[in-house]
């Protein structure tokens, strides 16, 4: 089990992180919602909990609770930037589907 973190989301994570002055690394997790059922949760984290997986990649700690981890083993986070947008991308190799908007997925 793993979750991997490129160099560029390593990079935009700890700019995040000094930012923010405090914290641990980032939570990554799944919450019920959309089209097709799953949506990504990234936040900060300041504590691990006690069924909490961490796993650290280039300098970056990742906490993932152990439901979630079901569904993200084998995800890779990354950071990219296209046009006007940019942002953290999920690179999982569990997702069967998504909804056309690419806010949801389904394992």
């Amino acid at each position: 089990m793993a979750i991997t973190v490129t160099e560029a989301a390593a990079k935009r994570a700890k700019t995040f992180l000094a930012n923010r002055g405090q914290g641990l690394g980032l939570r990554l997790g799944v919450k019920t919602t959309g089209c097709s059922g799953l949506a990504y949760v990234l936040e900060f984290v300041d504590d691990v909990n006690e069924d909490d997986q961490v796993f650290e990649d280039n300098d970056v700690k990742i906490v993932v609770d152990a439901k979630s981890l079901v569904y993200l083993d084998g995800t890779q986070l990354d950071f990219a930037k296209e046009g006007l947008n940019e942002g953290f991308q999920f690179n999982n190799p569990n997702v069967n589907g998504e909804c056309g908007c690419g806010e949801s997925f389904n394992v």
